[in-house]
């Protein structure tokens, strides 16, 4: 049986983040992961998960000695970033009202999970034990005992699971969550586009739920199309040349011509565990919290959730372990994270109405929003973590 400090189930760009922070702590971790990422070839199609990393969570990656992989591979640098519903009430962010190069980078989560995975090379006390499944665990002495889908058996001071929002680590600890479908489906289809607009993001609302456009490098990019199920099961019928008469038809011509590279759907939901710890069993990232898409927060917060407990492990010293340094991590996470899915829920809710006073009163919020100066810049620095 093999002795660890901390195993962490699920091996993607979260728990890949925890696993190198602990392990530069001195900490001897493992990581358990279904299945390995393909490897990286320039050639290779883009991957339909797409992140907006922020500054705050470039910091992270860089001090973990990842994002020099990531950068090795393929991004895209955005400066801008618009927000309208009536094309004549927008709001406009630039990076430059900031003094920053760029607001964020637009990489594809396969590749930001390949170059954490590079950077578990530098550490020997970090294994990866992958193909694995967790099959189930149980307490043992001060930790637990892990059993794995191929019989193999690991003891660990801690259990952290990184595992997804439909965590098993959480389902078998019995951790509740707080959860509710938001009634529409989300459309990601990547495309190349004619137009070359490789430094902004923007969102259009409509009736029917927002169109988003997300840049990538080499005149490609990735749309989200929010709309009922029904809509979403169509249009996922659809030939590549019907989907593109569909998005010329439905996005804004700010978009010009597209050509249909890849596409699929998944359904929106909310949920959030009603604890993050429970005697030694630590959630993180979409284990704990999974939001609304919209402003493609999802990662970031689960960054940020790592960067607390890190910080919370360091300040607990040979004390890492105790059930102190657990609480004060919820308890600096669990209001951010609410926040930011509640801010969510109600942008989406407000721009989901057809009431004519609600519309004109969202538009005229888009409007001021635009000319409000220093507000408008510190809700972007929020969201970028500065």
């Amino acid at each position: 049986m093999e002795q660890f400090d901390i195993v962490i189930a699920g091996g993607g760009m979260v728990g890949a983040a925890a696993a190198l922070g602990m392990a530069r702590q001195g900490r001897r971790v493992a990581v358990i992961d279904g299945q390995l990422p393909v490897p990286f070839d320039a050639g290779q199609e883009m991957d339909l998960r797409v992140s907006a990393i922020s500054a705050q969570s470039v910091t992270l990656l860089t001090r973990l000695g990842a994002w020099s992989y990531i950068q090795a591979m393929r991004m895209c640098p955005f400066r801008r970033l618009e927000t309208w519903e009536h094309p004549e009430c927008r709001t406009r962010f630039h990076a430059s009202e900031l003094g920053l190069a760029e607001l964020g980078f637009m990489v594809e989560n396969r590749l930001i999970q390949l170059g954490l995975w590079q950077a578990f090379e530098s550490h020997s006390n970090l294994s990866l034990i992958c193909p694995a499944r967790l099959a189930h665990f149980q307490r043992a002495g001060d930790g637990y005992e892990i059993t794995l889908d191929s019989g193999q058996v690991l003891q660990t001071r801690w259990l952290v699971g990184a595992d997804g929002a439909n965590s098993r680590v959480r389902q078998q600890a019995n951790i509740g969550v707080t959860a509710w479908d938001y009634r529409h489906h989300c459309m990601l289809i990547s495309v190349e586009t004619a137009l070359p607009q490789q430094d902004i993001t923007w969102q259009q609302f409509t009736p029917h739920g927002p169109r988003s456009f997300l840049p990538m490098p080499g005149h490609k990019g990735s749309l989200v199309w929010y709309d009922s199920p029904q809509r979403i099961k169509q249009l996922s019928a659809m030939s590549a040349e019907q989907l593109e008469q569909a998005v010329r038809h439905e996005f804004p011509p700010e978009l010009g011509d597209v050509r249909v590279l890849n596409k699929g759907s998944f359904p929106l939901a909310r949920r959030h565990a009603q604890s993050y710890y429970q005697d030694g069993i630590v959630l993180l990232g979409d284990a704990a919290h999974t939001i609304n898409p919209l402003a493609g927060q999802g990662v970031n917060l689960g960054f940020k959730d790592v960067d607390v407990l890190l910080d919370e492990m360091a300040h607990g010293g040979e004390h890492w372990f105790e059930e102190q340094v657990l609480q004060r991590y919820e308890r600096r996470r669990r209001p951010d994270n609410l926040m930011m899915q509640t801010g969510m829920d109600v942008f989406y809710c407000a721009f989901s109405n057809d009431l004519k006073p609600v519309a004109l009163l969202r538009n005229l919020g888009l409007k001021l929003a635009e000319h409000t100066g220093p507000l408008k810049h510190q809700v972007l620095k929020y969201a970028l973590g500065l």
